[in-house]
């Protein structure tokens, strides 16, 4: 089965479709499958749903999106750091489920194992858990959250080998190793492809049999909030 990709577009072709539902790594501006969303961009595809912990911003990861309005729903933990996706959300242009951040991840998770629903104490009492499922458990309410099920994963990670065996980069781990494992195609573009065997078995943070493509190319190292201090 051929993995390896020549660039984006090759790897998304075929897959893209109006209305789809996209499962996307990243927090904040760290391991965010830039080159795979520049190319779903480019490609117009509309009336997106996106799950992914945020928008990046204005100008880069999913705030391209935004920007071209080819994005119709986020399910997502944060609004903040992105102008537009704030200004779509408040006029009600662009739909938005709120999920906690752990529970955003463990519904990635959970979809990626199979499992349709699960119980959670995260936003009982809460705007969250409107219109949710309660149940007690040894005194306790919980609510019920559903797995995510996504047409399509797009992930970053630091290293494949041609088999799709992935190792991700420090914090760059994130939302894309969940991420990976929900959708029913996933596409993963990274830094470095290597041989076969070169990978550590003991390093791979997620195994071949998630990912269906990959893409390797040049990433840009965005700083989301530089923070100095003034010289001594």
């Amino acid at each position: 089965m051929k993995k390896i990709y020549a660039n984006a577009a090759e790897a998304l072709d075929g897959l893209l479709h109006d209305g789809m539902f996209i499962a996307a790594g990243g927090f904040g501006l760290c391991g965010i499958p830039e080159l795979l969303l520049d190319a779903i961009k480019d490609a117009g595809t509309k009336d997106l749903t996106f799950a992914s912990n945020n928008a990046g911003v204005d100008d880069f990861g999913i705030g391209i999106l935004l920007q071209t309005k080819q994005v119709k729903k986020m399910i997502s933990s944060y609004v903040g750091e992105n102008a537009e996706f704030m200004r779509q959300y408040l006029s009600g242009e662009l739909e938005l489920e709120f999920n906690p951040q752990g529970t955003l991840a463990e519904r990635m998770r959970a979809g990626g194992a199979g499992i349709p629903g699960f119980y959670t104490k995260t936003g009982v009492g809460t705007v969250i858990a409107d219109g949710k499922e309660h149940k007690d458990f040894n005194g306790d309410t919980y609510i019920m959250e559903e797995g995510i099920f996504a047409d399509l994963a797009i992930v970053k990670a630091w290293k494949a080998d041609e088999t799709g065996n992935l190792v991700f980069r420090k914090t760059a781990r994130n939302f894309n190793a969940p991420a990976a494992t929900c959708g029913k195609v996933c596409i993963v573009e990274v830094e470095e492809i290597v041989p076969t065997g070169s990978l550590d078995p003991d390093s791979i943070h997620l195994p071949g049999i998630y990912v269906h493509r990959i893409i390797q190319g040049d990433h840009e190292k965005r700083i989301e909030q530089r923070t100095t201090r003034p010289a001594a």
